[in-house]
Parts: structure tokens; sequence; C-alpha cells
């Protein structure tokens, strides 16, 4: 039978786990509900700015201007970011986490990208890696040694910190790769936040822009007029729709993340208690044994001075 010190040790080692799967899971659940409000509030944006984008491309309808057109960075330079050309290259924004304890999520992620970009090498085409994320980064790295893959760029700071600033820097990155035609296609791959219990992963294509994003059935009114003209909202239109998908995308991450980590945490801290559970059992057994035997060798004593 098992040393007592040894149990009663082993005991207080998963007592002090426990206690950090308790206080994490403490910590998710206070952070996940303002990520749940905060995800949820952003959505109904979200929807109606792509309506209005969808609406804005059916009224021009692929006519857009270059003339006279002031472009300070990448994102600007909407004409490029609409256009349609032959794909050879993909850029694929992840989105992971920075710290783990968070159950599957991370896991999860990086098992689609692999598949992904398995895919895409597959039709001969090569992907280039933005990754929000240290162990997006870390796990990514010692996958992709043998595949027709490249990381292109790095974000460590947003995947604690979402602010629509750094969806915005992300943006312009991917923007800068698309306009110097380094990348013919941007995707996000990021997952959907259902409930504090369930998040599914998805992919969502940003550019080049699909025919179903115009939106024949709700054209703006042919009279309306645009000031200062129409190709100068959809300048200000465009980066403004794809920076917000990146932001909402970093949202429904984060809010999966601590979903799965409160989730995790709360199944670590019962197996925790299942696990004190069967060792105090165990160690009453031995600690019953010691004193039985105790008893023994007394009375076999006794029993030999008589």
């Amino acid at each position: 039978m098992a040393n007592l010190k040894d149990i009663k040790t082993r005991i207080q080692s998963v007592q002090n786990t426990r206690k950090i799967t308790r206080a994490m899971k403490m910590v998710a659940a206070a952070k996940v509900k303002k990520a749940e409000s905060t995800v949820k509030s952003a959505r109904p944006f979200a929807t109606e700015l792509s309506t209005i984008f969808k609406r804005m491309l059916s009224a021009v309808n692929g006519e857009y201007s270059v003339e006279n057109l002031k472009v300070k960075s990448a994102i600007d330079n909407y004409p490029v970011l609409l256009e349609k050309r032959d794909i050879k290259s993909v850029g694929l924004l992840v989105m992971s986490s920075n710290k783990g304890l968070a159950g599957a999520y991370n896991a999860n992620i990086i098992r689609k990208t692999i598949s992904m970009i398995k895919e895409y090498n597959d039709n001969g085409l090569k992907v280039y890696l933005f990754i929000v994320g240290q162990k997006g980064i870390s796990g990514l790295k010692r996958k992709i040694e043998n595949l027709n893959c490249e990381i292109a760029k790095t974000y460590l700071s947003i995947a604690n910190d979402v602010t629509a600033t750094g969806a915005r820097l992300v943006a312009e990155d991917l923007a800068d790769f698309f306009v110097d035609r380094r990348i013919d296609k941007i995707e996000i791959l990021t997952t959907r936040f259902k409930n504090m219990m369930s998040y599914s992963v998805q992919n969502w294509k940003i550019l080049p822009l699909s025919d179903d994003m115009k939106d024949e059935n709700h054209q703006i009114d042919p009279l309306m007029i645009f000031e200062p003209s129409v190709h100068g909202i959809l300048q200000s239109l465009v980066p403004m729709y794809i920076s917000n998908i990146i932001y909402q995308a970093l949202l429904e991450a984060q809010a999966s993340e601590l979903a799965s980590r409160m989730t995790a945490m709360s199944a670590a801290s019962n197996n925790a208690d299942e696990m004190i559970r069967l060792l105090s059992i165990d160690y009453n057994k031995a600690r019953q044994w010691a004193i039985t035997q105790e008893l023994v060798e007394i009375v076999s004593g006794a029993n030999a001075l008589k």
C-alpha cells in the first residue's frame, strides 16, 4: 500500500492545482460576460455595414474611377482592392490566443489552418500567414516547414486587447500585400461565438469580392445624389468594411477563447475534486491499515510476554 506521506503530498499538490484552475475559471467567467456583450452588440453594425456595402457595389456596378484618386495607404486604393484577378497566392489571417489552458481552442484553429494550407498547395497556390496570438505562431511554425507557406506578419498585443485601431493596422498590412500583388486572395480563419459552451471554426472570405456580394434586390435609388461622389464614398467605405470584418473576427475569437478557457478550467476543477476524493479514500485506507498493523504488533508483543 502507498506511503501515507506520499498520498498526503499528492493530495496537497492536487489541491494547489485546483486553486489555480478555479481562479482561472473565475477570471475567464468574468471576462467572457463582457466579451459576449461586446461581440453581440457589434454584430448588428457589421450586418448593416455589409448591407450598405452590397448596395453600393450594385449601384456602381464595377465602374471604379481612378482619376484624381488620392491614396495615402494601400487600403485607400479601393479600385485595386476590388478588382478581379487570377489567384496565384492566398493571404490567411489566423486568429489564435496568446495563452494556453483553453481546451482545444488553439488546436482546432491550427488543425484547420494546416488543412487549408495543404488544400491550397494541392491547387498550386502559395499561402502567406498573418497570425494573431502566440499559440498560433508557435504551433504553426513547427508544422509548415515542408509546406509552400510563409509567415508574413504576426500580431501579439491585439489578441489580448481587441480594438478597432488594431483591426485597422491588420487591414492595412493585408491591403499592402494585396495591392503589391503578393497575395491575390484574403481570408480569415476565426471562431464564431455561439454561447458559453460552444463555438465553431469558420472561414471568412474578404477579397476578392464574390459576385453574391452585390445586392441586386436592394439597390440604392439611382436618383440619390452622393456627396462628394459615389467613388469618394467607396474610398471611405471599402477600408471601413475590411477593417470591420477583421474587428468582428477578433471579437468573435476573443469571446470563443474565453468561453473555451472557462469550460476547460471548470472541467479541470471538477476532475481535481474527484481526484482529491479518491486520494482521500486511499489515504484513509492506508491510515486504517497502519493503525491496524500497529494494534496487531502491540497485541502480538503482549502475548509474547505472557
